[in-house]
């Protein structure tokens, strides 16, 4: 009891002026710690708040701006790099680019030794003289052709005519040599009964048989001339015959000329390719750009479809940027992007100009294959190709194989 009335102590009506002690109070509650302050500092608790509305509007922020683009720094400058290469094969005489070197469309490049080709073209262009000169006689020919064979074909036909009635006529002076020929022959036979009798005097009677050797050889000339005429008649028809064959020879002429046109033709295009095969001698550059790879020095003797060296075209470049799958749910065409360029720290404008066709791996030199069936799913990447707003590199300061990072607003 004695202990109990020396550690009782009574209550105070007045608060004191010293803290109590810890043993005395016990360990506060954490609650309690944190309501005793917010009493003690009523503005605390705005303050609180004003830090969480801070952190959310933060967050939010930070939250739209990532979910409104998608980036990626899988991504490089692209461009149109075409080799140059030898169409036809000959000696470099002059190389007249060195690597490095900005050139314009049309500017002579490498320069090979002509004179091969040009000695090929001056052959061809004699042989096709030649062939002109051919087609022109034959040209010639066909109506000189015409009118000959036409004429001898009328020629003849006229002869058949005439033939035919000198024939006629030879009938018809046959049949009256005959027909006096019978008369005389008749008179003879009345006369010589007569004669017999003494009727009529001797002269009489030989005249008659005069008159009828006379008649007979009238008939046989008569019949020669038949037999002349018909020969005749044989003759024109074979001449006919003969002139019949102006259309195949007309055709044989016509043929000769279609020849001569066709040889014409293939000689024409001989004489076009020689002197294609000169201008190919010159290689110039087919559009404007950098030159680079020069593997040509003059005095090398080149061939066909050799490189000489790599043209890279800065006037059309473009950004491959490889997205992960995962990226493309609202990606679309047309979306504008931003194009932070690595080597100059500066920011291009732009917009999606199309998605790749397939992933990157299925382009690659061996594609995934999961044949055993042990299958790990690895997030593929899609190339996306996005393009440079216009004027926006009037200096030519982007090249291809360029590190990029470009960012695509989907929203």
């Amino acid at each position: 009891m004695a202990d109990q009335q020396t550690t009782t102590r009574p209550p105070q009506t007045e608060p004191s002026a010293r803290e109590p002690w810890p043993e005395e109070t016990g360990p506060p509650a954490r609650g309690g710690r944190a309501q005793g302050y917010f009493r003690a500092h009523p503005r605390a608790k705005w303050g609180v708040l004003a830090i969480i509305i801070i952190f959310v509007g933060v967050g939010y922020a930070v939250w739209s701006y990532y979910a409104s683009r998608e980036s990626t720094d899988d991504a490089q400058i692209d461009g149109h790099i075409v080799p140059i290469s030898a169409r036809v094969g000959g000696t470099v005489e002059k190389v007249n680019v060195d690597d490095n070197q900005y050139v314009e469309a049309g500017t002579v490049l490498v320069q090979l030794d002509p004179t091969d080709y040009q000695v090929t073209v001056d052959r061809a262009r004699a042989e096709l003289q030649d062939a002109m000169a051919s087609l022109q006689a034959a040209r010639t020919g066909v109506p000189l052709a015409h009118t000959t064979t036409s004429s001898t074909l009328s020629n003849a036909q006229a002869s058949l005519r005439a033939a035919q009635q000198e024939v006629t006529a030879s009938q018809a002076r046959l049949r009256e040599a005959e027909a006096q020929y019978k008369l005389a022959a008749d008179d003879v036979r009345r006369l010589a009964q007569l004669i017999k009798k003494d009727e009529i005097p001797q002269q009489r009677y030989d005249t008659a048989v005069t008159t009828e050797q006379q008649a007979a050889a009238s008939v046989d000339a008569a019949r020669a001339a038949v037999a002349n005429a018909q020969s005749h008649v044989a003759q024109a028809e074979a001449m006919v015959q003969g002139a019949q064959t102006v259309p195949q020879q007309l055709a044989i002429t016509r043929a000769k000329a279609g020849s001569a046109e066709a040889n014409v033709a293939r000689l024409q295009a001989t004489l076009q390719q020689a002197e294609l095969h000169l201008q190919y001698t010159v290689i110039r550059a087919p559009n404007t750009g950098i030159v680079s790879k020069k593997t040509v020095e003059p005095g090398e003797v080149i061939q066909p479809g050799q490189p000489v060296l790599a043209l890279v075209n800065l006037e059309d470049v473009w950004v491959t940027a490889n997205f992960k799958e995962t990226q493309l749910k609202n990606m679309r065409p047309g979306q504008p992007a931003e194009i932070e360029v690595d080597a100059y720290g500066r920011t291009y404008k732009g917009h999606v100009d199309s998605i790749g066709g397939a992933t990157g791996a299925r382009f690659s030199l061996l594609p995934p294959e999961n044949a055993t069936g042990n299958y790990v799913k690895v997030v593929q990447r899609v190339p996306v190709k996005i393009v440079f707003e216009k004027g926006q590199d009037p200096q030519h300061l982007l090249r291809p194989g360029m590190s990029v990072v470009p960012t695509v607003f989907i929203k």
